[in-house]
């Protein structure tokens, strides 16, 4: 759904990782190539022009941040080896490098700009992230979120959302990892070598970094992650604005975390038969009567549905609801790979966040995760380089891997992936069906799901009672497009367990 959420890939650049999710990416990732998207209805259908104009006309005008640090640098020249060099410093990369180092373990993070503010939108439930101590780092909060199921009927939750503020995160980051003796280097690295006990980045500046461990945290368009098995990802796609707007209809005390109506294509009769097919919401967090963030989602497709089709749909969406554009602040372009495998484990270089396969398959949050396997992992390395043993190689390798990527939290991905094919099978009025029994289910389950903190014998329990409280549609959906991936999540668990 939308960590705007990690949603941490740049695709076409750049990219986002919603709000909802959202990821993080590192400049020296080489570009990835996308799958062909959907166009549906007719490719080039124009959106009817109107009183309130089309947005899309306008620039954005906030101009990119630097945070003013002054970085400790690890001088090449001095040929001083460090225990780990993490590439990138997103969120992930960040927070990782702050956990390890506290360890007294010798980090270094490689990065094109360091310093840069990071270019998304985060929305994290508030819970997650006071669970982590990170409440501080949140700049807006609503005390409950809604979702329209359609015209005539609405949810309401009681789970207080906010949204990350990227300076105070990323700026509380820096100073832990600057307390804890982290180095800088900022270069794009271009190619990993890996001897018996340890691996040597090259850097576009000439420079050659060697350390025992390399974990990549530079985002899903990442070459330095192997995989063994085809990368079947579903796609999570979104245009979203920070925009200055003469009125919107939002309640203040509320986000809206899923809009389905489609009453706003009613004109627009190309859009609409697409909407029908490959459904899209629109995510919404308004901070005044005339600042709102706004998103529209297509939750999961395969392949990507088309940028200009969630453009063209926005634009109508926001005439509908009488919402005229006068300040275009940010722009968020996101298109975030979700399920599929996981990479190959144990291999030379580990991973953290967006490149690591720790985005939720079913909803594409992946930020406040990340803030919390990251000490996960960090633990895991400690347990190796922290100690007088000096654990490295394939013993390093395997350790860190399998630190991150437990079995129960493989079997629980494996779970996840499931929902993920569920949703690729659902059209409009399916998606709609599913929502509207999903938040009915007790808060522990709905709130456990999308928090990824529910063991396999609690999701199991949730399937049921979602298909108690599903409406015989519904359950006629489940029956009827769900047994091919049901047995391929059987089969995989079996393989995980074995």
């Amino acid at each position: 759904m939308m960590d705007t959420l990690v949603r941490l890939f740049p695709p076409p650049p750049p990219l986002l990782l919603p709000t909802k999710i959202s990821q993080l990416f590192h400049a020296s990732s080489p570009p990835c190539s996308f799958p062909k998207p959907h166009y549906t209805g007719k490719r080039f259908s124009r959106v009817q022009s109107s009183k309130y104009g089309n947005f899309l006309d306008l620039k954005p005008e906030s101009t990119p941040e630097v945070l003013d640090f002054d970085l400790p640098r690890l001088d090449p020249s001095s040929r001083s080896r460090v225990d780990v060099i993490i590439i990138g410093t997103g969120p992930a990369g960040l927070r990782l490098a702050e956990q390890v180092s506290q360890y007294g373990i010798k980090v270094c993070c490689v990065d094109p700009s360091p310093l840069s503010m990071w270019p998304n939108n985060y929305g994290v439930w508030v819970d997650e992230f006071e669970s982590l101590e990170l409440e501080s780092c949140l700049d807006k909060t609503w005390p409950m979120a809604c979702v329209h199921i359609d015209d005539n009927k609405t949810k309401y939750l009681d789970r207080p959302y906010g949204r990350v503020s990227r300076k105070k995160l990323k700026k509380l980051l820096m100073e832990r990892c600057l307390s804890n003796g982290v180095k800088f280097h900022k270069a794009k690295v271009w190619k990993i070598e890996h001897k018996e006990f340890e691996s040597l980045i090259v850097c576009d500046d000439g420079n050659e970094l060697k350390a025992s461990l390399v974990v990549d945290a530079s985002g899903f368009a990442s070459s330095f992650i192997e995989y063994d098995k085809p990368r079947n990802h579903g796609y999570q796609i979104a245009h979203g604005i920070l925009a200055e707007v003469e009125g919107h209809p939002f309640d203040l005390d509320k986000m809206v975390l899923m809009d389905w109506r489609d009453s706003h294509l009613g004109n627009e009769p190309y859009l609409r038969t697409g909407n029908s097919r490959f459904p899209a919401f629109l995510y919404a967090m308004p901070f005044d009567s005339n600042l709102v963030f706004l998103e529209e989602t297509s939750l999961v497709s395969r392949p990507v549905l088309s940028y200009m089709e969630i453009k063209k749909r926005m634009v109508a969406r926001l005439r509908h609801l009488g919402i005229r554009v006068k300040r275009i602040l940010e722009v968020e372009k996101c298109v975030v790979p979700m399920g599929g495998p996981l990479p190959r484990i144990p291999q030379s270089v580990m991973a953290i966040g967006g490149t690591s396969g720790i985005v939720h398959p079913s909803t594409g949050y992946m930020v406040a995760r990340t803030m919390a396997l990251a000490p996960v992992l960090a633990e895991a390395i400690a347990e190796c380089l922290g100690s007088t043993r000096m654990i490295r190689g394939k013993s390093l390798h395997e350790r860190a891997w399998n630190g991150l990527w437990t079995t129960e939290r493989r079997c629980v991905r494996q779970y996840y992936s499931f929902g993920m094919e569920t949703l690729l099978k659902l059209d409009l009025n399916g998606s709609r069906r599913f929502f509207d029994a999903f938040f009915d289910l007790d808060p522990y389950y709905w709130q456990g799901f999308l928090s990824s903190r529910l063991s396999l014998r609690e999701l199991a329990l949730l399937s049921l009672s979602l298909f108690g409280h599903a409406s015989f549609p519904s359950r006629f959906d489940i029956v009827s497009k769900c047994p091919v991936p049901f047995v391929k999540m059987i089969s995989n668990l079996a393989l995980e367990t074995m």
